[in-house]
């Protein structure tokens, strides 16, 4: 049976041009670590229309921090395999309509949140979009081979908004968990980078996993994994979680670190590396943790 694709529209290929500007994956991974925090913070249930007014607000926001590092990273992305199909690459959305896609997600998930949250939550969600754009993409991404590591702090922010949404305040667990995702950004970003060495070498962004040798990488994953695993056993104490959180750090953080070592082991002996299989394991790692947090609170052991 032969199978007749109907072909997009004009309007379903735009659209679908502006989805992609906003790194759906990258949005997903920050909104896992954003409704967990708000059940942690109602120790239970949140209202579920405060849940769902924060979720829309900080997609639109990460949308808008994606579109404009895209915007902004335009001249390299065109000379680059992993990115030579992004939508300005192929000319589906023009830089002008890129810009002003980006300032309008950025303005109105600003007013969203302060509307349907609180100002501390709208705050944090302006200046989350003010440091990934500013700080990482202009300023250190093709500057420092930390790149990551500081550039990173954009990502720990959905933590604080969740937090905030529920509370209007904050408090000590969920900067704990931001140090969380602080310190596991490097060992989920720096195998990727191991993989697409020859990409950035060829457009000269010093990121670490290019830059260093697969030992050296290995082992800063190594102690990034290890520094993670150990900060997410301080929210035991701090945030009281109970049994479910306490056995989730403990295993899943171990098969983290495990994964970590794997991949160091193998860049000693000289055997390929496969660095993508700990960039999955980081991405698996974080949803369960934070699952955790989100279950955690509903039980009463």
């Amino acid at each position: 049976m032969t199978v007749v694709r109907t072909p997009r529209t004009p309007l379903r290929r735009t659209v679908r041009a502006y989805f992609l500007l906003t790194k759906p994956r990258v949005m997903e991974l920050l909104l896992v670590s954003t409704i967990p925090v708000m059940f942690l913070a109602a120790r239970g249930l949140p209202n579920l229309w405060l849940v769902a007014a924060t979720v829309l607000g900080g997609a639109m926001s990460a949308g808008s921090a994606a579109a404009f590092n895209m915007y902004l990273d335009r001249d390299i992305d065109v000379r680059m395999h992993r990115t030579e199909n992004r939508p300005l690459v192929t000319g589906e959305v023009s830089p002008r309509g890129a810009l002003v896609f980006s300032w309008t997600l950025a303005v109105v998930s600003t007013v969203w949140l302060l509307v349907t949250t609180n100002w501390l939550a709208a705050a944090l969600s302006a200046f989350a979009i003010f440091f990934y754009v500013v700080i990482y993409t202009m300023i250190l991404k093709r500057r420092t081979e930390q790149n990551i590591v500081w550039g990173g702090i954009a990502g720990c922010f959905p933590v604080l908004i969740g937090w905030a949404a529920v509370t209007g305040s904050l408090d000590w667990a969920p900067f704990v968990l931001f140090v969380v995702v602080f310190l596991w950004t490097p060992p989920h970003y720096w195998p990727l980078s191991m993989k697409y060495k020859d990409d950035y070498d060829g457009v000269d962004v010093p990121m670490l996993g290019a830059t260093r040798g697969a030992e050296q990488v290995g082992l800063q994953v190594i102690l990034y994994t290890w520094a993670t695993v150990a900060c997410s056993l301080l929210l035991i104490p701090i945030g009281h979680m109970g049994l479910v959180y306490t056995v989730s750090a403990l295993v899943f953080g171990g098969w983290f670190a495990y994964e970590a070592h794997v991949l160091y082991n193998r860049a000693v002996r000289g055997t390929a590396a496969q660095p993508m299989r700990v960039f999955h394991a980081s991405i698996t790692y974080l949803t369960l943790l934070f699952l955790a947090v989100a279950v955690d609170p509903l039980l009463p052991f």
